[in-house]
């Protein structure tokens, strides 16, 4: 009989990528998973909850952090610290957990250094006209943030070369497929 690996499943995609649909999936289905509740400066939109989304704190307290090492990884996006969390992450990998994360390439890349077992897996887009689009129908940016995220985004796909998978999201159904057999091949 074998068991199951604990793994870090690390995604990463420009915004309206449709990764966060796909981690939402990916833990549907893996209710055994943890999901890496990053911490962030920026104020919640609508639908977040703090804890559950993300853990909303002020910038002061995220320097504290900074200084402190609790972070595996942080950066500065857009204005706003992300990073993750070093105690929760290793609470959970000591508990058996596998872990999802979802955050920015560079984030990535570092969670990688430190825990080389790592998969990393990239969400691209079917392209960046696209990728416009979809950040347009999502209505939570203004005309200048929208400018950034796609800035960022041609950046971003500079990376993509760096993950351990790529998945082109085209159809949302076909991707998550994927996604679901990476993470089979790798916990198995």
């Amino acid at each position: 009989m074998h068991t199951k690996k604990v793994k870090l499943f690390v995604f990463s995609a420009p915004s309206g990528s449709g990764k966060t649909t796909i981690v939402k999936s990916v833990l549907l289905k893996h209710s055994d998973f943890v999901f890496s509740v990053s911490a962030t400066t920026r104020k919640p939109r609508n639908s977040e909850k703090d804890g559950k989304d993300y853990f909303f704190i002020s910038e002061e307290e995220f320097k504290e952090k900074i200084r402190n090492n609790e972070f595996i990884e942080y950066e500065k996006v857009y204005d706003y610290y992300y990073g993750t969390l070093k105690d929760f992450v290793e609470k959970s990998i000591a508990g058996g957990h596998s872990v999802v994360f979802e955050v920015d390439v560079k984030g990535a890349l570092s969670i990688k250094q430190k825990y080389p077992e790592a998969v990393l897996i990239f969400i691209v887009p079917p392209s960046i006209e696209e990728l416009k689009k979809r950040l347009l129908d999502r209505k939570t940016e203004t005309t200048q943030e929208l400018k950034k995220r796609i800035e960022r985004a041609e950046m971003e796909l500079s990376y993509k070369d760096k993950f351990d998978y790529v998945v082109s999201n085209e159809n949302l159904e076909e991707a998550k497929k994927k996604v679901y057999e990476i993470i089979n091949k790798e916990i198995n």
